[in-house]
């Protein structure tokens, strides 16, 4: 079995979480590289003492220097992409049976499927695939060779992930179409029709993460005044809907989104959501100034915190969303609020509820507990993987 040519070696006391089977080598965690390895190389990671960690691909230009996938010192050739690209085919279609069940759903959860680096989203018979690995996508001709052979998929969509792709020295514009992708794609989840916009939509077209939230705030939303925040293209709006809510306000700051939101309510014969563009802050306090009120408030914002240095803008963000969005709720009210940023923590995410009731002096009791579907696995060595916070809270 061939040895790769350069070995990356990591200062002292930093190899323990990587033995464990965290795959991401950081540049301040390495003391030396030896060899030459450009960038996508395979490489040996080993601890300062010269013990064997595990196999990697190496980016000079990332802050993530090597992404381990394998431990057992075998090859990372294209029969082993093809395994592990098989292996998460199979937990989707065998164990959780979302083929039977539902059309949109994560495929391939990068970390969570051992994967670090690659996202794949099934619509139907469509697959998006986003690399977030340089080393990665540099293999992308194999990867999406096994992912049509193991899936059947008539069409794969593939591009670098747009939030990554300038430190990982990827271009945007790099995007690769195998097969035929529809120009109008529906899929469908919890009895809904959604349009997905798969080449132009934000990620992947669709967020499936937020499939199982969806449907548990609905069962709060029955005969209420629901307002839906930062609503993209109607997944919650919908739901509650369905659900039999009064009335539902979907507040985006995208017309796009707005757009296709709008399309799917009239697909799906929903008559009593009002959708309204505008920056959220702004729209909470014309709320809270008119004194409108509302039963169910559904907080989903995008990432506020994509760097260790965006924590505490972060959290400060976080804190003022849900303080407004209680000044709108009413007395014994539902919030239902989400955080999709890794760096924030399930404990910490909580303390930003604490905080709302100490500065608004309003108890709030936290009922659920949530996170992301099954179909997005977290991998217990990997923390980050455990990345969607939604607490649903009563509010006195």
């Amino acid at each position: 079995m061939t040895t790769p040519s350069a070995r990356v070696v990591l200062k002292p006391k930093r190899a323990r979480p990587l033995f464990a089977g965290h795959p991401w080598v950081f540049a301040q965690s390495i003391a030396r590289v030896e060899g030459s390895p450009e960038p996508g190389d395979e490489v040996e990671v080993v601890s300062h003492e010269g013990a064997t960690v595990g196999r990697g691909l190496f980016n000079p230009s990332s802050a993530i220097r090597a992404r381990l996938y394998r431990w057992d010192g075998g090859p990372l050739d294209d029969a082993f992409w093809k395994a592990r690209l098989e292996t998460a085919v199979q937990l989707r279609r065998d164990v959780l049976g979302l083929d039977a069940r539902n059309s949109a759903y994560r495929l391939v959860f990068s970390e969570g499927d051992g994967l670090s680096g690659l996202t794949v989203d099934r619509y139907g018979s469509c697959l998006v695939a986003l690399f977030s690995s340089l080393a990665l996508h540099r293999r992308r001709d194999a990867i999406l060779d096994a992912l049509r052979e193991l899936t059947g998929a008539e069409g794969i969509i593939a591009r670098p992930d747009r939030a990554v792709a300038k430190e990982e020295g990827l271009d945007v514009g790099d995007v690769r179409i195998v097969g035929t992708i529809p120009e109008d794609l529906t899929v469908f989840e919890n009895g809904l029709s959604y349009k997905v916009d798969v080449l132009q939509g934000q990620k992947t077209g669709f967020y499936c993460d937020q499939r199982e939230n969806r449907e548990a705030v609905a069962r709060y939303c029955l005969g209420k005044r629901v307002l839906d925040l930062f609503c993209f293209t109607g997944g919650f709006a919908l739901n509650a809907a369905k659900a039999g809510a009064a009335s539902v306000r979907a507040v985006d700051s995208s017309a796009p989104a707005l757009a296709t939101a709008r399309e799917n309510a009239r697909i799906n014969e929903v008559a009593n959501v009002e959708f309204e563009q505008g920056d959220v802050p702004k729209i909470l306090e014309r709320l809270k100034a008119a004194g409108e009120r509302f039963d169910v408030v559904i907080c989903d914002p995008p990432k506020y915190a994509g760097h260790a240095r965006d924590l505490a803008p972060a959290l400060g963000a976080y804190a003022r969303l849900n303080h407004a969005a209680v000044d709108v709720l009413s007395p014994g009210g539902i919030l239902a609020t989400c955080s999709c940023s890794g760096l924030v923590d399930r404990a910490t995410f909580r303390d930003v509820l604490a905080n709302v009731a100490e500065h608004s002096r309003r108890p709030v009791q936290i009922l659920e507990q949530r996170g992301q579907g099954p179909d997005h696995p977290v991998s217990a060595p990997c923390p980050e993987t455990d990345y969607l916070k939604c607490l649903i809270a009563r509010v006195g």
